[in-house]
């Protein structure tokens, strides 16, 4: 079926688009344009000597750096490409009888949603928790596609799965789990906290005595020129860190836990869904390892903004299969 196969398709491009916008934040990007939708006033970077000049006249305290410009372009391109992929989406449900109805238009709207937030991210420059809120629209999009293309591709478990129903609360409870641990994530990114420990398994020093939660997770944190390379100082952010880890293993053991447990499904549908998990879960610890011991390399840091995109996925469609099929 072609709607099938454009969900699809969009799901692959929606990782893309996740994987470029981690990328452009991770890049220092964010603010490559300071206007929205385009930059500068002009459709792409530009480059001409008269357009330069106009610049400085319209935006005096902006330094035009094209790399990072185009970085922010690119995002915008493809993520405006992205709209109109789930437009037609959306035109293709409509018409088709049987397609559901409203999940496609909750869609629609959640994607003119994630554009006014990919404008607030730069008019409010980098706010965090709008920069967050972005963050969590893209993984939202991407888990309500596939729940999409799930809806329109019924799975099949001949005779059931009795065994694998009754790990219905643990498959809840992971999914909200993992959610957490992605709002964590993105919380951390926004406030530039990445780097806050450098050492293993916690952090550094007396970190006990330092943590301060209210500070960390206060919405608002004032008003401020620019939140790029954010305004938080190092108590602050260091507690965001130790949150974000502590809760890892949280989410690590809860799962593995869940993916162990899989293994003895009676339906092969489920034990893969099982080994899939644990593979994602063991990797995704290893690239957290990885960001904190190598320094937070680009490559190392985008691929785990790209492994929590798909250990959500996984989690989605266990939950589906357990609830709807098993």
């Amino acid at each position: 079926m072609a709607i099938q196969r454009l969900i699809k398709f969009t799901l692959v491009f929606t990782l893309a688009v996740i994987l470029m916008g981690a990328y452009t934040r991770l890049s220092d990007a964010g603010l490559g344009c300071p206007d929205w939708p385009g930059c500068y006033g002009h459709l792409a970077v530009p480059s001409a000597s008269h357009d330069l000049a106009n610049i400085e006249t319209r935006f005096p305290d902006a330094q035009i750096e094209p790399e990072k410009a185009w970085l922010e372009m690119i995002h915008r391109y493809i993520a405006g490409t992205l709209g109109l992929m789930v437009l037609a989406i959306l035109i293709l449900c409509l018409k088709q009888p049987q397609a559901p109805k409203k999940l496609p238009v909750f869609i629609a709207a959640l994607i003119l949603f994630q554009a006014a937030l990919g404008m607030w991210t730069v008019t409010m420059k980098l706010m965090p928790i709008v920069v967050m809120a972005h963050l969590i629209g893209g993984f939202s999009l991407f888990a309500l596609l596939l729940l999409l293309y799930l809806r329109l591709k019924p799975l099949r478990i001949p005779g059931g799965d009795t065994y694998a129903r009754k790990l219905i609360p643990l498959a809840l409870a992971s999914f909200g789990v993992l959610v957490i641990q992605i709002i964590l994530g993105g919380w951390t990114s926004s406030n530039y906290a990445a780097l806050a420990c450098t050492t293993l398994p916690i952090c550094e020093g007396n970190w006990v005595d330092n943590l301060r939660f209210a500070d960390a997770f206060s919405p608002f944190q004032g008003d401020h020129p620019s939140f790029e390379f954010g305004v938080l100082d190092y108590a602050t952010r260091m507690t965001i860190h130790v949150s974000h880890r502590i809760w890892a293993v949280v989410t690590a053991i809860t799962l593995i836990l869940l993916a162990l447990k899989l293994r003895f499904a009676q339906s092969h549908i489920m034990r893969n869904s099982g080994y899939l998990l644990l593979f994602l879960v063991i990797a995704q610890v290893g690239l957290g390892i990885s960001n904190v011991v190598m320094n937070l390399p680009l490559g190392i840091a985008v691929s785990h903004n790209g492994g929590a995109a798909l250990l959500l996925l996984t989690l989605v469609f266990i939950n589906y299969a357990l609830w709807r099929k098993a």
